[in-house]
């Protein structure tokens, strides 16, 4: 057969056939690397924001004999060196050159003091590089002095500045350290941080600020700093008679991390730990210190959540795409139908006939297919499998339904068929199949419900069960109210209401593939959009659990009286709620818990509108306490004085400061001054204006804690998919309307040529055409609105998407309506009007085009 010929003949077929492929082909290549794109960005961006301790690798080992002991840098480098060359092949190109050593006591008492000041002695280096010294001069070599009649060594060391202010330590100050091992140390000079921002200095935290400890059951704070001495304190050291830490940090870079190499990287972290293990290369055991296999796993946990959600919208749009591929397909080969049933009964064979349609059906899809594919390489993101292989299961799902279609279609020559006068009785083998359908759409659920997807990834494929299987239902169960209308409009006088529905119900079989198409389009797109607005509702509702007010300033120490009439009278603030936060100890036991004294009226008042809440406190010896102080009396309080507290009432965490552990929210009345250290704000002001206004503080907004939910990259892939897949689902939906007018429009026409012949108007033509396509369209649309709308409540237990929303558990599905009520409405209207432009265009088709000699 000539395929040039019937291209010409059905280019406009073709064309739609084109089109839809190659769209297709984009999306099913293009939406996976733009989400695994989003997946990479995500992991860098988490890699690159955590503080470098967790991120980097650190070699560490504590010396306990002389012979452990490292007295110069050089030894130190030779294993910095060693340590390289074992890193496993996965995270050498994450390893950045720039790393670093270091040496430090911990708890080193000054002596004389009772164990409440300590002095650390540390080394760094690349001090040089990392520090300026703003008084005095950096430390020098060691020398000697007399302590208690005996020669001790004397280190020259230089401190924080924040120490002067914290410790009264300063220049030119002497300290001896230990408790029976002496040696002193000189402060020759004090320094701060070049980049206090770096993120190395993670590492080095205790040189930066001073450490306050409460000890357990102790009502004063030990003091902790750690000083930086020269190379030559080196010589000083020795595990022996100090708590003594060597560390060799191998900086991690996660600007050019996959996030499909976390295995491979999470693998490698537990090889590096196994070798530092068994590498005998000094006196000293070596461990690996890094946070780095929890951060993998807290982020592969969100990925796969991500995962989860995309891959459920991806399907579905996928199996809508293919279906209306095949729907094209289908009216392709129906409009041939007359041409290769013609070549049939002339001798072809049913080879050559299957051949020619799904040549044709090549023709067309092939280069549609490669265009998308290749479209796809425009969109940023690595090339996964799928890339490839959702093109070539387009490609082979299209050409092989068209081969299959004509061969059942012309299996005899001259098979004509006559499905409009009855409906055909479906097979025993079709009816079990469906049953089978159903019954596992259903078990699907049940295990979505009770395992979740992260059980078994075959579940991924039940939303698209449970609408095909709606799908199935509906095309078995609409021609039934339809056949009780046909009798209803068969009492009436109009010819046109009974036969526009009695064609409705005696469509044969084959005309419910749109169904099965419109159904799953419609329910997945509808699904797509209460996901997405579940997740922004809660992600604003965890913004609000995060800050607790508009705004909070939170400071170190108290807040001035004349500071807080500032702030008041600041244009832009509307209210403003005085509270202290602090920790407390509880009656006379060494147990402590967090508390907040504030006017809980005052802040209910400020939350008002907002979607969180906080229960009454009424009285001022009242108090509200977390799940694990539930149950107790009246106890007392270790706060400004011992106020004596009775429990009202039990919360599980309270907005803005805590969700676990012991706390307590009590009146400001119960305590005998208020040190205001918190200040609860509503209204437009901003926050660097307020963190201008009260020193030493960290000011917090509702609004920027929004924004950084929103800004994750995980979070954007999940709504950004979800937005794309309704938008294409909608698309869909509406060329599926198109297409099922298309489909059995030469018997539509031929029924309306006959009833013109017996007088029927253009009129009552269309509505005609409009009560043969409306039924099927808007018992469908209704059907998928409804399964859209049940689908989250239904699957929303088996799906996590607390990593995409604050952390909080994503149950509300309240959705607004307007967004899928018009996705449905759209589809009814699209019918509507499609119907009436069909009829439109058929009205000047003269009827010898549609009626045979002999037909009228």
């Amino acid at each position: 057969m000539r395929i040039a010929l019937l291209a010409r003949a059905n280019a406009g077929t073709l064309a739609v056939l084109v089109a839809l492929t190659a769209v297709a082909c984009l999306l099913v290549a293009g939406l996976p690397r733009a989400t695994q794109a989003s997946f990479d960005q995500a992991l860098r961006r988490s890699l690159s924001t955590a503080p470098a301790v967790q991120t980097d690798l650190t070699v560490a080992s504590e010396p306990r004999t002389p012979d452990q002991d490292l007295h110069e840098r050089g030894q130190f480098a030779s294993l910095y060196h060693q340590w390289r060359q074992i890193v496993p092949a996965p995270l050498r190109p994450l390893v950045t050159p720039a790393g670093h050593m270091s040496a430090k006591t911990s708890r080193t008492p000054v002596a004389g003091t009772g164990g409440r000041t300590y002095i650390n002695l540390g080394w760094l280096s690349d001090a040089d590089q990392r520090v300026d010294w703003v008084q005095g001069r950096a430390p020098g070599p060691v020398s000697t002095t007399r302590h208690e009649g005996e020669t001790i060594p004397l280190i020259e060391v230089g401190v924080v500045d924040e120490a002067v202010r914290e410790m009264g330590l300063a220049v030119g100050h002497s300290k001896v350290l230990g408790e029976s091992d002496y040696v002193a140390v000189k402060i020759v000079g004090l320094f701060k941080a070049k980049n206090p921002n770096d993120r190395s200095w993670s590492h080095d935290a205790d040189l930066l600020h001073v450490a306050r400890h409460l000890p357990p059951g102790g009502l004063d704070f030990e003091f902790h700093v750690t000083t930086l001495m020269s190379d030559a304190g080196l010589a000083a050291l020795s595990g022996e008679s100090r708590n003594l830490t060597y560390r060799w940090v191998l900086p991690l870079d996660g600007r050019t991390a996959s996030a499909l190499d976390v295995p491979d990287i999470g693998a490698a972290v537990a090889e590096l730990e196994r070798l530092l293990s068994v590498q005998v290369v000094s006196p000293t055991a070596h461990r690996l210190d890094t946070g780095l296999p929890n951060l993998l796993s807290d982020f592969s946990a969100a990925l796969a959540s991500a995962q989860n959600v995309i891959y459920l919208a991806l399907g579905g749009l996928l199996a809508v795409a293919l279906g209306v591929i095949v729907l094209a397909v289908r009216s392709l080969t129906d409009r041939m139908e007359h041409t290769l049933a013609l070549a049939r009964a002339r001798g072809g064979s049913l080879r050559q006939v299957a051949g020619a349609g799904a040549a044709l059906t090549g023709l067309a899809v092939a280069p549609a297919a490669a265009a998308g594919y290749a479209l796809s390489f425009l969109v940023p993101g690595p090339v996964l499998p799928v890339v490839h292989a959702g093109p070539a299961v387009v490609v082979v799902t299209a050409v092989g339904f068209a081969a299959v279609r004509v061969s059942f279609a012309h299996r005899t020559p001259l098979h004509e068929r006559r499905d409009d006068v009855a409906s055909a009785r479906p097979s025993a083998r079709r009816v079990t199949l469906e049953v089978l359908v159903v019954g596992l759409a259903l078990a699907g659920a049940y295990l979505l419900r009770a395992r979740g997807l992260s059980q078994d990834p075959f579940l991924l494929f039940v939303p698209v069960a449970l609408t095909l299987a709606a799908a199935l239902i509906t095309l078995r169960c609409y021609p039934y109210p339809l056949r009780l209308l046909v009798r209803l409009a068969a009492r009436g006088r109009a010819a046109v209401a009974f036969l526009g529905l009695t064609r409705a119900a005696r469509a044969r079989s084959a005309s419910g593939l749109p169904v099965l198409i419109l159904l799953p389009a419609l329910a997945v797109s509808v699904f797509a959009t209460v996901i997405s607005e579940g997740i922004a509702s809660t992600q604003v509702r965890a913004s609000w659990q995060l800050v607790g007010a508009p705004i909070k300033v939170t400071s170190i120490g108290e807040i001035p009286a004349s500071v807080i009439e500032k702030v008041r009278a600041t244009d832009g603030v509307e209210q403003v709620v005085l509270a202290q936060t602090g920790r407390v100890q509880l009656a006379n036991a060494p147990e402590w818990a967090a508390a907040i004294a504030v006017d809980v009226a005052q802040w209910r008042r400020l939350l008002a509108g907002a979607p969180i809440s906080l229960p009454a406190l009424s009285g001022s010896t009242s108090a509200l306490v977390s799940p694990e102080l539930r149950g107790r009396g009246a106890f007392e309080v270790g706060w400004l004085g011992r106020p004596r507290v009775t429990p009202q009432g039990v919360i599980d965490s309270v907005p803005g400061f805590w969700s676990s552990g012991k706390f307590i929210v009590m009146s400001t009345s119960a305590l005998p001054r208020l040190e205001v250290n918190t200040l609860l704000i509503k209204g437009e002001v901003p926050p660097a204006e307020l963190a201008r206004m009260v020193p030493a503080s960290t000011v917090d907004s509702q609004e920027r804690a929004l924004a950084a939910i929103r800004d994750d990259p995980l979070t954007g892939a999940v709504r950004s998919t979800l937005t794309v897949v309704t938008v294409a689902l909608g698309l869909y939906a509406l060329v599926a309307v198109v297409l099922s007018l298309v489909v059995g429009a030469a018997d539509r026409a031929r029924s309306v040529s006959f009833l013109r012949t017996l007088g029927l108007s253009d009129r009552q033509a269309r509505r005609l055409t409009v009560l043969e396509v409306l039924p099927m369209v808007l018992l469908t649309a209704l059907v998928g609105l409804g399964l859209g709308l049940g689908l989250p409540a239904a699957l929303g237990p088996g799906v996590d998407l607390s990593a995409y929303a604050g952390d909080l558990p994503v149950g509300d599905y309240s959705p607004n309506l307007l967004t899928p009520g018009a996705l449905a409405a759209g589809l009814i209207v699209a019918a509507a009007l499609g119907a009436y432009a069909y009829t439109a265009i058929g009205r000047r088709r003269s009827l010898g085009t549609a009626l045979r000699v002999g037909d009228s």
